[in-house]
């Protein structure tokens, strides 16, 4: 198994917006969604989201805050696509003052308000374990 420094896996992870965010439902089930990056792609093992206040998301992680991401790149015939499963935590954050350094004007068309959108809540995941697979190479990173 590689073992790549996250840096260059970052790097191969650039331009990737949508991520799988896996939260766990109060009957135990795990429940899927695809999430915006917001454009914020420079992976360094800690990704931001935003979400509404009432969806099941928060709920899922108020309850457990044990989340997972999966990513994806575009593999083309002549090119090699990178798949990134990131096992994390998660935190709500509702601060402005955070919820402003991670806007991006393309996030106006989700929250009409901005960040002073009623019920608006940004979600941290702090990555524990990347594992990642590229061609038939493959490797894991501990944080």
């Amino acid at each position: 198994m590689s073992k790549k420094p996250l840096a260059e896996i970052a790097k191969d992870m650039a331009g990737i917006d949508i991520a799988i965010l896996s939260t766990h439902t109060d009957n135990g089930e795990i429940a899927n969604r695809p999430m915006s990056n917001n454009g914020d792609v420079a992976y360094d093992g800690t990704s931001y989201y935003f979400a509404y206040e009432q969806t099941r998301t928060v709920s899922d992680i108020q309850r457990n805050p044990k989340v997972a991401l999966g990513f994806s790149s575009e593999a083309g015939l002549f090119s090699k696509g990178i798949y990134v499963a990131v096992e994390g935590t998660a935190e709500l954050i509702r601060d402005k003052a955070v919820l402003r350094q991670h806007w991006t004007s393309d996030l106006d068309k989700w929250f009409d308000n901005g960040i002073d959108t009623p019920g608006i809540v940004l979600i941290k995941v702090k990555a524990n374990r990347v594992t990642y697979w590229k061609g038939r190479e493959e490797g894991e990173i501990a944080l």
